[in-house]
């Protein structure tokens, strides 16, 4: 699939009293459709998404002809407040729908576990059942493997506290994302689907603020909700002929199915992708982008990850091109994300970048340095963080390398961001 867009020219001439003259009378269309939002904007926001659409909606002037201009988002935190991931995972260690690993051996499930995590899923789970059936997670007698799975999957660590994953690229891929998918092996994805329609159910019927049960564990976060400024953008984009897309860290079939309550179809949605087998049963492996081949696991939907599944996905880019930042033509107009995680797809696009303020160091640091006037933030919509009151790290510590080295933040010169203040909360 290949989309491409061209930047507009302006459809204005300048007059000889200096004035720009209007477009020609076939050129005239009607208003774009207003995003009216109602509060939860932070200031001049609603005016600058309106402009977006203004400009590059197809009841703008600059529309005839052209393909689609991409909008995208990611999930978590974004388009939702809290994680579709999480709350699948909680439902599958409540409801005993993880598979004991082949042999017993959890080292089977990530190629990123360390021996001590390894060793302590094994004494937790060994004998609770047999390879390649469910263990009993969501029982007393499953109660302590169902906290070494949560351990493992919500701190990457042991209950003891050992690391528990080592040897990641932290541009490309997040083990403990990652591992969540890798963990679904044994479903299909229709399956999984059912599996995170029964957790969204129950995560929107619970009252927010609610806690609920994971092993001897009572305050796992059990509610989610929908942004209603984020689902009325995403109508009014796809209204104004926007071509809108999910991205997301969390497996593709949990965000279809949370997908389909923004009206967003299961073929524009891009998650974690779990490689089969012939009868479309996951395995504990993962689809490759670019360079990296299908089973290697180290290319997800993070940072330079989400880069190169959009450029697969959406614009068709083949092979090792899809990691690098391509031509504006071929690239999003608008993105919007909340988190470290999506800095590199947020940066490649074109026209207008929407950050929702979770406090992260690399994200608020090129959001507020602001150096090219397309960023803007905004305050969470449901229980947003509080005024952070120390600035951002910016030049010393910001940004982490791929080996996990931490530095300061660059522009695209190669300055150095200087440290910013949280200034929108």
């Amino acid at each position: 699939m290949r989309r491409t867009w061209a930047a507009p020219l302006a459809l204005v001439a300048v007059t000889g009293s200096g004035l720009l003259a209007a477009p020609p009378a076939e050129a005239a269309h009607p208003p774009c459709p207003r995003v009216t939002l109602g509060t939860g904007w932070y200031g001049d926001n609603q005016a600058r998404l309106q402009q977006l659409i203004d400009r590059y909606g197809a009841c703008g002037p600059y529309r005839t002809g052209r393909t689609k201009p991409v909008a995208v988002f990611d999930w978590d935190n974004t388009v939702v407040k809290n994680d579709v991931g999480d709350a699948t995972m909680f439902w599958l260690l409540r409801n005993g729908r993880i598979r004991q690993p082949a042999a017993r051996d959890w080292s089977t499930t990530s190629r990123h576990l360390t021996p001590a995590a390894t060793k302590a899923l094994a004494d937790a789970c060994a004998g609770l059942a047999r390879p390649g059936t469910p263990l009993p997670t969501g029982t007393p007698a499953g109660a302590a493997c169902a906290d070494e799975i949560n351990a493992v999957y919500g701190t990457a660590a042991t209950r003891t506290g050992a690391p528990a994953f080592t040897g990641w690229d932290r541009r490309t891929t997040e083990p403990s994302y990652a591992w969540l998918p890798q963990l679904m092996q044994g479903w299909t994805a229709r399956e999984i689907r059912g599996f995170a329609a029964a957790a969204r159910t129950e995560n929107l019927a619970a009252p927010v603020g609610a806690t609920q049960r994971v092993g001897t564990t009572t305050t796992a976060t059990g509610w989610v909700r929908y942004y209603d400024q984020q689902k009325d953008l995403i109508k009014k984009l796809r209204k104004a002929g926007f071509d809108v897309w999910i991205s997301s860290a969390s497996p593709q079939p949990v965000v279809e199915v949370w997908a389909q309550g923004v009206g967003i179809e299961t073929d524009h949605v891009i998650g974690i992708r779990n490689t089969t087998t012939y009868d479309g049963t996951f395995t504990a492996h993962l689809k490759g982008c670019g360079s990296v081949r299908d089973g290697a696991d180290t290319m997800i939907t993070y940072i330079d990850g989400k880069r190169c599944w959009i450029n697969k996905e959406i614009f068709g880019v083949r092979g090792a091109a899809a990691e690098r930042i391509q031509p504006a033509a071929r690239r999003q107009v608008f993105a919007a994300g909340d988190s470290d995680t999506d800095i590199s797809f947020l940066r490649d696009a074109t026209a207008l970048r929407l950050v929702v303020n979770r406090n992260k160091n690399e994200l608020m640091c090129r959001a507020y340095d602001n150096g090219d006037g397309r960023w803007i933030v905004n305050p969470m919509f449901i229980e947003p963080k509080k005024r952070r009151t120390d600035p951002y790290p910016c030049a010393t510590t910001g940004y982490v390398d791929h080996d996990g080295t931490k530095g300061p933040v660059l522009r695209g010169d190669r300055s150095v961001v200087p440290d910013q203040a949280d200034t929108v909360y």
